[in-house]
């Protein structure tokens, strides 16, 4: 079971004298003037991640730019399809609380919005199957956050990160990534053996009828054990979006996706889908998306009529932090069908650079602007004057870091970028293999973003830290945003030094509107029956 990540960006560098326009890149902004680094040293023990076996090279793997991609993987003789390739003293804010994001409003469809029938390929519930338990309406949302995190089904290869290790204590919201698109339009599987075939160890083999297993099952009892957790299934990512543009364009492509989208979720028992199209780039496109949302709003709705009533299914969407991206999209066109965005506030740097920078900062820094062209404050401000409510919008983090090697420092040139081969490509780095040996951390309190800088080496790595992930968590609260969203679990460490950890924290009180457990239209018999112990 092998695996190879990739991360590495789609290579488009501007001219030097032009204005930056790098795929999801927001627009320079003017920071807040300029200010001193904190230069914090740490002595770490060497921490590398190693896979005893080699990643395989994968003919075609073509070049990425966003992390939220797939992975090449190459599954085990059992899988019957293929698996495709696709990826100490903080600062602290006083601030109101923010307007909650209302994810249990229950939707209605305009009377001109689609209502595709969603077929059930399971048998009704039968005598055997206990009574549905009785939906939860109350806002348990109202003054509380989200804490997301992207889950891949290709990390239990390389990366040997299961279902079961998910912090679901410090999280609300798993986002399963991805699931692929035919050619038709019909949301399917990625990777059969990864998510419903694979036997774990508590796994029989002598169950009698047709049950999922792998991560399927997993987190389908994770949900039951942890009733405030939801599990998304996320469709797309960099490598299938070049799928959505051909099947959001018609009627029938539309239609299918919804239908195929919704069966997922009853066949898997699911509490959602989060859409990640990188990125609708005309008109056309856009208002295809604001329509292929609303076949998918009104699918969902007519499911839940029918099999769970009162339950509001979620829409989320990955969104883009760069201006030349979502400037090209209807954003207030799909807020009606939105439940949350996704905001994918890193990549702000990277080897498609002339020069080293932060990924994933706030803010801007006027004293080092070649640091920072891009910024995730800009972004925001622009969401909400588009007419997204700040509580909807849920701030992307990186559990990885990116970096520059033979460079003089923040801001300046360097000479290729290096990396950890089982991190995911060129330039990447997981953030529990971080910092480096022999490597200083510096926080820059103006951009409210870290990195670590070896004198020897000349190695600038950008990551988030957790001084820098508190910082973030106050910026977030200032500004009322909905909660945290991270990519991708298999980075972050453990303990005190956890991302994912120190923003369920900081935020303090997490969303606890409860999931659902009945789905009684399942194909398998043991998400049908509700996973019977």
């Amino acid at each position: 079971m092998l695996s190879l990540l990739v991360y590495a960006p789609l290579l488009l560098v501007a001219p030097a004298a032009a204005a930056p326009s790098l795929l999801q890149k927001d627009d320079v902004q003017s920071g807040p003037g300029g200010g001193a680094c904190v230069v914090a040293t740490i002595t770490v023990t060497e921490t590398v991640w190693t896979d005893p076996t080699p990643a395989p090279t994968v003919a075609g793997a073509g070049p990425e730019v966003s992390p939220l991609v797939f992975t090449d993987k190459y599954s085990p003789a059992v899988a019957t399809q293929p698996a495709l390739g696709n990826p100490a003293s903080p600062d602290t804010y006083s601030a109101p609380a923010p307007a909650p994001e209302q994810p249990q409003q229950q939707y209605t469809a305009p009377a001109a919005a689609p209502s595709p029938s969603v077929a059930s390929s399971g048998p009704a519930a039968g005598p055997d199957v206990a009574e549905p338990e009785g939906i939860d309406t109350t806002d348990h949302f109202k003054g509380s956050y989200t804490n997301a995190l992207y889950f891949t089904n290709w990390g239990i290869y390389g990366a040997d990160y299961q279902p079961q290790q998910l912090p679901v204590s410090e999280i609300t919201r798993v986002l399963y990534a991805f699931a692929d698109i035919g050619s038709d339009g019909e949301v399917k599987s990625s990777d059969a053996w990864s998510d419903y075939q694979k036997h774990y160890p508590t796994d029989s083999w002598n169950d009698q009828g047709n049950n999922a297993y792998g991560c399927v099952k997993q987190l389908f009892l994770l949900k039951k054990q942890n009733r405030h957790l939801k599990v998304l299934l996320s469709i797309g990512g960099w490598t299938y979006s070049p799928k959505f543009p051909p099947i959001a364009a018609t009627e029938a492509g539309r239609q299918k996706f919804a239908s195929s989208a919704v069966k997922l979720v009853q066949d898997w028992g699911f509490d959602g889908i989060d859409i990640d199209w990188e990125y609708p780039s005309n008109p056309t496109e856009a208002q295809n998306f604001v329509l292929l949302l609303q076949a998918c709003r009104a699918a969902l709705d007519a499911y839940a009529a029918q099999h769970a009533p009162g339950y509001h299914f979620q829409i989320t969407v990955a969104s883009p932090a760069g201006a030349q991206h979502y400037n090209a999209m209807d954003l207030s066109g799909m807020d009606r069908y939105v439940d949350a965005w996704h905001l994918m506030a890193y990549d702000y740097a990277g080897g498609w650079d002339t020069t080293s920078g932060h990924q994933a900062n706030i803010y801007a820094n006027g004293a080092n602007p070649a640091s920072t062209k891009f910024s995730t404050e800009q972004a925001v401000r622009d969401y909400i004057s588009h007419g997204i409510s700040p509580s909807k919008i849920v701030l992307g983090m990186p559990l990885y870091g990116r970096s520059f090697e033979s460079t003089g420092g923040l801001g300046q040139p360097y000479s290729g970028t290096g990396g950890n081969p089982q991190a995911g490509g060129q330039g990447v780095w997981l953030y529990r293999d971080l910092p480096r040996p022999g490597a200083k951390v510096v926080y820059d309190d103006v951009a409210k973003a870290s990195y670590s800088y070896d004198e020897n080496t000349k190695e600038l790595i950008s990551f988030d830290t957790v001084d820098s992930a508190v910082a973030k968590a106050g910026y977030l609260v200032s500004r009322g945003l909905g909660g945290a969203v991270f990519w991708e679990a298999s980075g972050d460490k453990k303990g005190s030094e956890s991302l994912v950890g120190t923003l369920a924290d900081r935020m303090g009180r997490l969303d606890s509107a409860m999931n659902l457990l009945s789905y009684p239209a399942s194909q398998y018999d043991n998400i049908r029956k509700g996973m019977p112990s």
